[in-house]
C-alpha cells in the first residue's frame, strides 16, 4: 500500500530528524540514496525503515515502503531527485587506535563528513568528536561521508585523557613537519577552520606538527586531515618505494 498522507508517522519522523535536538533525543538519523543503503549493507548495518518513491523496482524485493513521489520530495533535502530515504540508528563507540583522528571545535558539517570519509580511506580506526564539533549524523555531514559513516567508529570525547596513544596536534607553521609513517598508537588532533586548536589544548599534546606546504595559505580542515592521514598511514612512503 502506497503512503499518501503527509501525516504518516514515517514521514513525520523524517521531518523531525532534520533537527539536531530530535537526533540527539532519539539517536536516529536520515540518509538519502541507494548508494548509502549499499554502503550500510556492506558494513552490516540495517535501516530501521526505508521509504521509496512509488513503483520503485527495488521496493517489493527489499521490503521498502512506497510513498507518493510528491510527498517523498517534501521530506527530502535533495528535492524531486530523491528516490530512497532511510532512517538508521546512530552508532557510537569508544576512541581506539592504532590511528585515531580527533576533531575539536570543527563546526562545518561538510568538513566533518569528508574527514570521516578520508579516515576510512586511509585506515584510521576511529574519528573522535570533541566539544564544539558538528554533528556527524546531520544530513550534510552524512552526505559528505559518502557512506563512510557506516564503516567508521565514531566516538564522543570531552577531554584529551579519553584519546588513545601519542597525541599529535596539527597546527599550521608550528612544530616539525608531519612525516610518516608513525609507529605505535597515535591520535591526530585538528581544530576549527578559523581558530584552529586552542593553545591550552595544544600544550597538553605530546607533539606539535604541521603539514609542509610550498605555497598558499593553510589548508582547510578536511584537506589537512586527508593529507595528514595519507602521510601518517605511510601513503607517501609506499609511493616512493614503488
Amino acid at each position: 500500500m502506497t503512503i499518501t498522507s503527509a501525516t504518516n508517522q514515517h514521514l513525520t519522523e523524517i521531518r523531525k530528524l532534520s533537527r539536531a535536538a530530535t537526533r540527539a533525543r532519539t539517536g536516529r538519523f536520515v540518509v538519502e540514496g541507494e548508494d548509502f543503503l549499499m554502503a550500510a549493507a556492506a558494513a552490516g548495518v540495517s535501516p530501521l525503515f526505508v521509504l521509496c518513491a512509488e513503483n520503485e523496482p527495488s521496493a517489493a524485493r527489499n521490503g521498502w515502503l512506497e510513498v507518493s513521489p510528491p510527498l517523498l520530495a517534501k521530506v527530502s533535502e535533495l528535492g524531486s531527485s530523491s528516490r530512497v530515504i532511510a532512517v538508521f540508528e546512530e552508532r557510537w563507540g569508544s576512541p581506539v587506535g592504532p590511528l585515531a583522528v580527533a576533531l575539536w571545535g570543527l563546526g562545518d558539517p561538510g568538513n566533518v563528513g569528508t574527514i570521516v570519509r578520508s579516515a576510512q580511506a586511509f585506515g584510521a580506526s576511529c574519528v573522535a568528536l570533541g566539544p564544539g564539533t558538528a554533528d556527524p549524523y546531520g544530513r550534510k555531514a552524512v552526505r559528505a561521508s559518502m557512506g563512510a559513516i557506516f564503516g567508521m567508529t565514531l566516538a564522543r570525547v570531552g577531554g584529551l585523557a579519553e584519546l588513545p596513544g601519542r597525541l599529535v596536534a596539527l597546527v599550521p607553521s608550528a612544530g616539525e613537519p608531519l612525516e610518516g609513517p608513525f609507529d605505535g598508537t597515535t591520535t591526530l588532533l585538528l581544530g576549527g577552520e578559523r581558530e584552529g586548536l586552542p593553545p591550552a589544548l595544544v600544550n597538553q599534546c605530546h607533539e606539535v606538527r604541521h603539514i609542509r606546504q610550498f605555497a598558499g595559505d593553510s589548508l582547510n580542515a578536511a584537506m589537512a586531515a586527508t593529507v595528514a592521514l595519507y602521510e601518517v598511514s605511510g601513503g607517501r612512503t609506499r609511493m616512493a618505494a614503488g
